[in-house]
C-alpha cells in the first residue's frame, strides 16, 4: 500500500522531510497558465474541518516544468503531477509535455469553473496524449460516482483518485457573512471520511482500477476503513497541516491495526468490507477483540 499526500495539502520544497515520508509526492494543480487564484480570504478552519477557496493557484505548465519539476526530483520520491484546465485540449497538452512521472487529472475542483467535457472525455484525450499512469481524481458530488468511475476506466484511466473536497459554506458568527470571500469552498477534514468511504466502496464494486483512497484520514484506523472499503492506496490531506509527522504515525497505526486483526498486510484487507459471508466477518470481529 502507498501512502501518498492529497494534491494541495503539502508544500515538498518546504517541508521535504515530510514528502520524503511519504511513498510518492502529489504535487498541487498545474494548469497551462500561471494563475493566482481566488482573493483572500480563502481558508477557513470549521468545527469538523476546513474550507479552501484556493482556486488552483499555482505557476503554471511552463514555470513548473522548467523551474518546479526539476527541484522536485531532487527528493528522490516518487512524483505524481496534479494536472488540470479548463478544456480537454489543456489537460492533454499538459500530459503531453511530462515524462517519468504518475498523473493525476483533477476532473473535480470545486472552486473553479469546470470544463465542458465529460470526465471521460478529459480522460479519452489525455489517454491518447500520454503513455504515463493516469489517475482519475473524481468528485463525489455526483449521484452516481460509480458510473463515473466505469466511463474513465473506459476511456483509458489507470486508476481512482477518490474523493476531491466537495462544495461547503461557513458563516462568520458576528456578521452572519461567508467566512471566504468566494462564498462556498471544498471542504476537507474528518467530517469528509464517510462520504469517502461510500465513494470508495461504490468504484470497488463497479471497476476493477486501483484505487486511491482520502478525504478525513488522521490515524491508522481511518486508513485500514478505506482499504477495507476498497482502496488500494490511501492519501493524507487536512491532517498534514497540523501534523507533520502523520506519515509516520499513520503508517505505523495502520501496522497495529493491521495485526490486531489477523491481517499479514494491507494487501490482505483490501476490500473486507465488500464481504458478505457472516464467518468471516465474526473471525475479524473477534480477533479484535
Amino acid at each position: 500500500m502507498l501512502l501518498l499526500n492529497g494534491s494541495g495539502c503539502l508544500d515538498a520544497l518546504t517541508a521535504p522531510d515530510v514528502a520524503r515520508a511519504l511513498d510518492a509526492f502529489v504535487t498541487k494543480t498545474i494548469t497551462p497558465l500561471r494563475r493566482e487564484g481566488n482573493a483572500p480570504v480563502r481558508i477557513a478552519e470549521t468545527e469538523h474541518g476546513m474550507l479552501n477557496a484556493i482556486g488552483l493557484a499555482n505557476p503554471g505548465r511552463d514555470a513548473f516544468l522548467e523551474d518546479v519539476l526539476p527541484r522536485l526530483r531532487e527528493l528522490g520520491v516518487p512524483l505524481w503531477v496534479s494536472v488540470g484546465g479548463f478544456a480537454a485540449r489543456e489537460y492533454a497538452e499538459t500530459c503531453a509535455a511530462l515524462a517519468d512521472v504518475t498523473i493525476e487529472l483533477n476532473l473535480s475542483c470545486p472552486n473553479v469553473d469546470e470544463a465542458a467535457e465529460s470526465a471521460a472525455e478529459i480522460v479519452a484525450a489525455c489517454r491518447a496524449a500520454t503513455d504515463l499512469p493516469l489517475y482519475a481524481k473524481l468528485s463525489p458530488a455526483t449521484w452516481d460516482v460509480a458510473e463515473t468511475a466505469r466511463a474513465v476506466e473506459a476511456a483509458g484511466a489507470d486508476g481512482l483518485s477518490l474523493v476531491n473536497t466537495i462544495r461547503g459554506l461557513a458563516l462568520d458568527e458576528p456578521t452572519l457573512q461567508p467566512t471566504l470571500d468566494r462564498g462556498a469552498g471544498g471542504y476537507s477534514g474528518p467530517a469528509l471520511k464517510p462520504i469517502a468511504l461510500a465513494a470508495v466502496y461504490a468504484c470497488a464494486r463497479a471497476t476493477t482500477l486501483p484505487i486511491v483512497g482520502m478525504g478525513g484520514v488522521r490515524s491508522g484506523l481511518d486508513a485500514l476503513e478505506l482499504i477495507a472499503a476498497g482502496a488500494t492506496s490511501v492519501a493524507l490531506g487536512t491532517v498534514l497541516f497540523a501534523d507533520p509527522d502523520a506519515p509516520t504515525r499513520v503508517r505505523d497505526e495502520l501496522d497495529v491495526e493491521l495485526r490486531a486483526r489477523g491481517f499479514d498486510s494491507a494487501r490482505d484487507a483490501r476490500g473486507i468490507a465488500h464481504r458478505t459471508n457472516a464467518r468471516e466477518r465474526t473471525e475479524v470481529h473477534a480477533n479484535v477483540r
